[in-house]
């Protein structure tokens, strides 16, 4: 299914009842709505929301934006004349997601630079957002969540564009994201690459991507007039983004709760699961209980 938003379309999928509280799940850098396992949006939907999973723009079968090459060196030195759209831009397209699905507002979910999308659309568009989980992701203050250098060279390593060379280097970067302290099943992984790769594959897109993130505005001062419930979520090893993102994400928004996780990396195992769907349900009460106060 595709909804046409701030000039682009979006392809998204669901699960569960139409009728029940809506959860938009905004996936992270260049990954496609796939990322977010089906089993995770079923057992999500089983707990009573009608969950949705899409493509951001330039990944998946999403509209592919054409632009110039970026040159990330430039944009983080201050020059932007390579930037073809920013995180505003993609909150912007979720918010217009959000309104095509008819929803007044909605729980919204943000993995890593989906986290930097649903904090940034808690800013610019606050009606549309009932609740916000942010998890494994930052403020855009340069000052944390950095990297690991061998983590940020793996994933800034352009893909191969061959199927089997493509596979084998997405295999070398989740190795770097994963999760120290959960088993992986790199079979698992395996499959998930090559399912990403056959549905689409898009190194341009993924490049307009990486400077989005790479031009992002510090959201400090933003987040602190964010006044729905909101639970960051972290891991405590997370090589992507270290834990000092998350933490002042809960810093930065009044009464957000802090969940770090021992032992999780910048992935979400299965066995973290439950934990990170049990946050959004607590969210979700919490946001329910602030709405019938009113």
């Amino acid at each position: 299914m595709r909804a046409s938003t701030n000039g682009v379309e979006l392809e998204y999928e669901t699960f569960g009842n139409e009728g029940a509280p809506p959860v938009v799940l905004v996936m992270g850098f260049s990954q496609q709505l796939v990322a977010w396992d089906a089993a995770f949006c079923t057992r999500l939907a089983a707990r009573g929301f009608f969950v949705v999973r899409f493509d951001n723009r330039d990944v998946g079968l999403s509209t592919k934006v054409a632009g110039p090459r970026p040159d990330i060196p430039a944009i983080l030195g201050g020059d932007r004349s390579s930037v073809t759209y920013g995180i505003d831009d993609m909150a912007d397209d979720t918010a217009g997601l959000i309104e095509w699905l008819g929803f007044e507002s909605a729980q919204v979910v943000g993995v890593s630079m989906g986290g930097m999308i649903a904090q940034t659309l808690a800013i610019r568009h606050p009606p549309l957002v009932k609740s916000l989980v942010s998890i494994m992701s930052t403020t855009g203050d340069p000052s944390v969540g950095h990297a690991q250098p061998a983590t940020l060279a793996a994933v800034m390593t352009r893909a191969p564009t061959a199927r089997e060379e493509n596979i084998e280097h997405g295999v070398l970067v989740w190795h770097q994201l994963r999760s120290p302290g959960f088993t992986y099943d790199e079979g698992q992984g395996r499959a998930r690459i090559a399912v990403a790769f056959d549905r689409s594959f898009s190194p341009d897109g993924v490049a307009h991507q990486a400077a989005a993130i790479a031009s992002q505005a510090d959201r400090t001062a933003a987040l602190a007039k964010v006044k729905v419930p909101v639970t960051v979520i972290h891991g405590a090893d997370d090589s992507l983004i270290d834990r000092s993102g998350g933490e002042a994400t809960a810093r930065a928004i009044p009464g957000a709760k802090l969940v770090v996780v021992p032992g999780m990396g910048h992935d979400l195992p299965a066995a973290v699961w439950p934990l990170v769907i049990d946050a959004i349900v607590e969210t979700a009460s919490r946001a329910q209980v602030a709405a019938g106060a009113l």
